[in-house]
């Protein structure tokens, strides 16, 4: 069985940002079938090339998943409009590269951003394979909620856009299942979509790791960590946690450590300097092969989104990094992540967009060591038995089995 997928922000463990697609790909090889990606040759957190130009599309092989990365104009953090011209130039570049990708069995398309679904869509019409989509978020409703998706005429036909994927879609899989309800809401028969939730490789995390090196390569020996890892984008809301920092920042025994990046990262590392933030140290973005190390020398991890209504319908990639390494959340997020974290005892909720409630909920984790090693213990045995992409491969495997030959 062989499966097309058109994804532009995919990344390897050996760039920054979610590595859901990868570990999906190594398990499907794993058992035998095969898996392509057509992917875009730009980093989606930095905007800059993730590998070097050879024409349009450059083809590489990770680990026996073959990846083809396709030309895409780079102006991804310049503007929302020319962030829209860089999504476009990746619809027509994708839908060449997996033209050239051999013979295929199913075409997978993945959402946001909507116009590469689009153009798995046009690919599988031109194979005459089966497409199935895959919903990450709910887009354009995020967009809406957020204030970035104003006009009315635009909106619209976002929504009609919307409604024409799900309709064309031979299957949807949606990784929250909150999703499943809202599409279930939009009129999409319920027996149309499978729930392959958000999760972790747990052999990529080791809770007993020693942190050491790195506390002492960014000279935090004797701090109480709080870390962040991953996009530093309108939707995540930093500012809440650098607020917070700013409410703890004379104690002088609690450091919070950004590793990643985004196109709002120099306004926070502005931010953070106009707050005369000392208790704060931006990594940058790091590889996926990093976080481990990272997350090991923390004593306990945050994860924020602005408060919206929407995004109490999401399940954060991080939240299952930080609850696979053993770590305690600081969950600034309500909805169905929060109830994970709770039906785990793997962390404390804190109200979103509330710096206060935030810095106090880190400050009763340092002060009550014990008891935040507990709630990582606790995370990790739940993420084990709940989030592991192993599982989630073998429910992979019974959605395509129906178009298995």
């Amino acid at each position: 069985m062989h499966t097309l997928l058109i994804h532009q922000a995919f990344v390897s463990p050996h760039e920054a940002g979610g590595t859901r697609h990868y570990e999906l790909a190594k398990h499907v090889v794993k058992a035998g079938d095969c898996f392509t990606i057509v992917a875009s040759d730009l980093s989606y957190l930095s905007g800059k090339r993730a590998t070097e130009k050879k024409g349009l599309v450059t083809k590489q092989n990770i680990n026996d998943i073959c990846v083809f990365r396709a030309y895409t104009y780079p102006s991804l953090h310049k503007s929302f409009v020319w962030r829209v011209v860089s999504f476009f130039s990746f619809t027509f570049t994708s839908i060449l590269a997996s033209l050239g990708a051999g013979p295929v069995d199913l075409v997978m398309g993945t959402s946001p951003p909507i116009f590469q679904a689009i153009s798995a869509w046009v690919v599988a019409k031109i194979r005459r394979k089966p497409f199935l989509l895959e919903i990450r978020d709910l887009w354009p409703e995020f967009a809406i909620d957020m204030g970035i998706l104003k006009n009315p005429i635009l909106i619209t036909l976002s929504r009609w856009l919307e409604g024409f994927l799900y309709q064309s879609a031979s299957h949807i899989l949606v990784n929250s299942p909150a999703y499943k309800t809202y599409l279930v809401g939009k009129g999409v028969p319920s027996g149309m979509i499978t729930i392959i939730p958000n999760g972790v490789d747990i052999d990529m995390f080791f809770p007993d790791l020693d942190g050491t090196s790195f506390r002492k390569a960014c000279r935090l020996d004797d701090k109480f960590i709080v870390t962040y890892t991953g996009a530093l984008g309108p939707a995540n809301d930093i500012p809440t946690i650098l607020r917070a920092a700013r409410i703890l920042r004379d104690n002088a025994d609690i450091h919070f450590v950004v590793a990643g990046d985004g196109k709002d990262r120099p306004n926070l590392e502005k931010m953070a300097k106009g707050f005369k933030l000392s208790n704060v140290t931006f990594l940058g973005s790091r590889p996926k092969t990093e976080i481990p190390m990272i997350l090991a020398a923390s004593d306990a991890c945050v994860a924020t989104l602005m408060d919206i209504p929407m995004f109490s319908t999401t399940y954060p990639n991080k939240v299952f990094d930080y609850m696979a390494a053993g770590r305690p959340t600081v969950l600034a997020i309500d909805g169905v992540i929060r109830d994970v974290i709770e039906a785990a005892g793997g962390g404390l909720f804190s109200p979103p967009g509330n710096p206060e409630a935030l810095a106090k909920d880190i400050l009763h984790l340092a002060n009550h060591p014990e008891e935040a090693k507990r709630m990582g213990k606790q995370a990790r045995d739940y993420v084990v038995r709940h989030f592991n992409r192993e599982d989630h491969a073998k429910a992979f495997f019974q959605v395509v089995e129906r178009w298995r030959c």
